[in-house]
């Protein structure tokens, strides 16, 4: 006969929660690990499976092993004995594209590819990493991240806002909470857009099936399945099979641009976890999918750009503007599909 454990008696001071998740009410019945697989960035089944067998992973505070079967409304729990990884910031000597600095903020122009803050999988190298190393004393935020007012992607390039005082913490974050401050984005995009601008309204919540996508909802219970987001877009130049946009943010949803852009049929270029990185539009000649496979080398990341940003200063009220060059990454990519469109007339 086996003994079931729960967690309270494994004595809570020593572990804990990694994650948490609440299983869907029309969740059909799925092993565990596949569960968890969709819903743990950068887990693999390996490890999943390796964190079941070691007594990790509770269900309504019972350990479970990889082959249990999930059903709806089960809580699951993913508990070890040391901290989450996050919360041990190391400070690191990491340099930084700083395009502005005064006493109460900086302002950082934030490479593709680097972290903003750890998580699961990234634990170093990350902006926080660089912030802690540079700056003494910042201030925390609601989620206990020094300095941070808003993110960027990991492949998104661009402008981010960082606070030095707790002031300019609390007066940058209800700007950006209250939609006053200023974000226009850069993207290129699958498909030739039938409009020059236009909005996109939609409430954006986690993908019921894929937890590591958002998704738009719509209907009379979006309101309970998301959180309203808007986006304003206008064509900046027209490239053939893609399109070259601006994207104007009124909210800041996780990868609002990214969601808004596939639900209206215009996934993002290279966005490789939206789909972004297969062919979506253009010919099945065998060179133009030489011709795309080149521009996904030189570009190698979803193709959005935070170009500019604006906000009233903390201290002085004064309205503050900012505005990065498109990166070189992008910057060529543009440039292939510009004299690619322009052959293929």
């Amino acid at each position: 006969m086996t003994t079931a454990h729960t967690a309270a008696e494994q004595n809570d001071d020593e572990l804990f929660e990694h994650h948490a998740f609440t299983v869907d009410k029309g969740q059909a019945p799925l092993r565990i690990d596949k569960y968890l697989m969709n819903r743990i960035e950068n887990a693999t089944r390996n490890k999943i499976q390796t964190a079941a067998k070691d007594g990790s992973i509770y269900v309504n505070d019972v350990q479970v092993k990889q082959n249990y079967k999930v059903k709806p409304f089960d809580k699951i729990r993913v508990l070890f004995e040391h901290p989450p990884y996050e919360y041990l910031l190391t400070p690191e000597d990491i340099p930084l594209d700083i395009v502005y600095e005064d006493d109460e903020l900086l302002v950082i122009n934030k490479p593709a590819g680097m972290v903003v803050h750890p998580g699961h999988g990234n634990y170093s190298g990350t902006l926080i990493n660089a912030l802690v190393f540079h700056f003494e004393n910042l201030p925390n935020n609601s989620s206990e991240r020094p300095g941070l007012v808003h993110r960027i992607d990991k492949d998104t390039s661009g402008l981010l806002v960082v606070a030095k005082t707790e002031q300019a913490m609390t007066h940058l974050s209800k700007q950006f909470f209250n939609k006053t401050s200023e974000r226009e984005y850069v993207a290129i995009v699958w498909g030739n857009m039938t409009e020059d601008e236009g909005t996109i309204e939609g409430h954006i919540g986690r993908h019921p099936k894929n937890r590591l996508q958002n998704t738009v909802f719509e209907g009379d219970d979006a309101d309970e399945k998301g959180k309203p987001a808007v986006t304003h877009y206008k064509v900046i130049e027209r490239l053939g099979y893609v399109t070259l946009v601006s994207c104007k943010l009124e909210t800041g949803r996780t990868h609002q641009i990214r969601v808004h852009m596939k639900h209206i049929g215009h996934t993002l270029f290279n966005d490789e976890r939206y789909g972004g990185e297969r062919i979506l539009k253009g010919t099945t000649f065998s060179k133009y999918k030489q011709f795309v496979d080149n521009c996904f080398k030189i570009l190698p990341r979803q193709a959005l750009h935070a170009k500019t940003l604006g906000f009233q200063h903390p201290k002085t009220g004064e309205q503050l503007s900012f505005d990065s060059p498109i990166p070189d990454d992008m910057q060529q990519c543009i440039e292939k599909w510009r004299h690619y469109a322009t052959h293929m007339q």
